[in-house]
């Protein structure tokens, strides 16, 4: 990035400076779920066309990212600002599971989905985050796991294989495609 930038004509390079000084000083975290906001609600929390009723909990405002690309999802989020890492020294505390206790109990919400990373961190998070809430009387779902598409079975390491077996659906020949 360093040498993109001594390469580019010096007002545009100093036109990107300036752009990355106004994002620092502008953008913040949105009061209710904690994604990046230039405003105190963030773009999808003041969305009234979201389902206010599910919240999906992820590790970062990049996983929202990704999970809106498939434009499958239309509730609201809750960032965790991180994952449970006693090597690092951060524990649920360090997190914002609180926070999101706090929205679970007050705001109507009858479903959390748990998208947190399939790694050992990710997984001690996830089903730190689902006992937490399930304890408010929630329900409480995981995000599948499965084999990518387009991608070679041999190539798929174990877990992924066997989740994706236990999590198989039946597949409609009505219809064509799997039944939700």
């Amino acid at each position: 990035m360093g040498l993109h930038i001594l390469k580019m004509p010096e007002k545009r390079a100093a036109a990107l400076v300036d752009a990355i000084c106004g994002a620092r000083e502008k953008v913040r975290r949105c009061k209710a779920c904690f994604n990046l906001s230039s405003g105190d609600l963030c773009a999808i929390c003041s969305d009234e066309s979201r389902d206010m009723n599910v919240i999906c909990v992820v590790e970062s405002s990049r996983d929202i990212s990704s999970l809106e690309r498939s434009k499958e999802y239309r509730g609201l989020y809750h960032v965790l600002l991180g994952r449970i890492s006693p090597l690092s020294g951060i524990g649920p505390e360090e997190l914002t599971i609180e926070a999101l206790k706090k929205r679970v109990s007050g705001d109507g919400v009858n479903e959390v989905i748990i998208a947190t990373s399939t790694d050992v961190e990710g997984e001690a998070t996830g089903n730190y985050v689902s006992r937490a809430v399930a304890e408010l009387g929630v329900s409480v779902s995981r995000i599948a796991f499965g084999v990518p598409i387009g991608g070679p079975l041999e190539f798929v390491d174990e877990i992924t294989l066997g989740r994706a077996i236990r999590g198989r659906t039946k597949v409609d020949m009505k219809r064509g495609n799997d039944d939700k």
